[in-house]
């Protein structure tokens, strides 16, 4: 490519526990309780640039929302190989849904890098799962987007992607620039060398904005931004019963049929009533 390659990876600091306790006044998680860590399918995006950067030659902005904490993934980033770290950190920004997240963080990139290339994010994080702020992300910078990418290769201007969708694979082209979600299925995450640990704690390529300073108007980030409300929160119950079935298996069958005949032919898409 004639010029360097500029590459942006989305990353968040996620607890590094299987399950946290929910506030029920707030529905927000107890983040505080566990050690964070950076959300697994993050890193899976993160090597995909690595590989770019490689192959090609790039400069990586590896981008972040959180508390002050959050800094730990970025020095992770650092030392893994990106060339430059962003915390978007400020009281304000707390309790944000995937809306106003997606605001704030298109608001730093068009601040910090507003001529990028290539956005990559996780499919999804540990912590929620929606899978919403990549495509919201996209639409906020108004670019193309193609989510649960597998697999990635850059040609000129244009990245021939793969998916699995339905069991069907997919292969698309996506113009430059764009934005992606990598899945977990490949780009396995490399170990940080002792060279890596040095660059990143000794670089002074980290950068920290607050909301004003991101290009964020204060009234669409944090929970003041999000149109997402909490109304209530619950655990599913369950009101399963065991049925034991006894007697010989003409009996047994005779009885599952009688009392659970509706059931079973819908799974098996049959009337057995009029087998029968």
């Amino acid at each position: 490519m004639n010029q360097e390659l500029k590459l942006i990876v989305c990353v968040k600091q996620v607890p590094a526990a299987s399950e946290l306790a929910l506030d029920p006044g707030t529905g927000k998680l107890g983040r505080d309780k566990a050690e964070g860590m950076m959300n697994p399918a993050c890193r899976h995006a993160l090597e995909a640039a690595l590989r770019l950067k490689e192959k090609h030659g790039a400069r990586i902005t590896i981008i972040t929302m959180g508390p002050p904490a959050a800094e730990e993934v970025l020095r992770l980033g650092l030392a893994l190989g990106a060339d430059r770290g962003v915390l978007l950190t400020d009281p304000r920004m707390a309790g944000a849904d995937t809306s106003a997240t997606s605001y704030t963080v298109g608001r730093a990139i068009r601040t910090v890098e507003p001529e990028f290339d290539l956005i990559l994010c996780g499919c999804q994080t540990s912590d929620s799962e929606t899978g919403q702020v990549g495509p919201q992300l996209a639409e906020e910078l108004n670019v193309p987007s193609v989510a649960y990418v597998d697999r990635l290769e850059l040609e000129g201007r244009v990245l021939s992607l793969e998916r699995r969708v339905d069991n069907f694979l997919e292969v698309l082209e996506l113009d430059l620039p764009g934005l992606v979600t990598v899945t977990t299925r490949n780009y396995a995450p490399r170990h940080v060398a002792l060279e890596g640990l040095e660059t990143a704690f000794g670089s002074r390529e980290l950068l920290r904005l607050d909301a004003p300073a991101a290009g964020a108007e204060i009234k669409r980030v944090g929970q003041a931004g999000s149109a997402t409300r909490i109304l209530r929160l619950y655990s599913p119950g369950s009101d399963k019963q065991a049925v034991i079935l006894t007697g010989s298996p003409q009996k047994i069958v005779e009885r599952l049929l009688d009392q659970f005949s509706d059931r079973l032919g819908g799974l098996i898409g049959r009337d057995l009533n009029v087998q029968r």
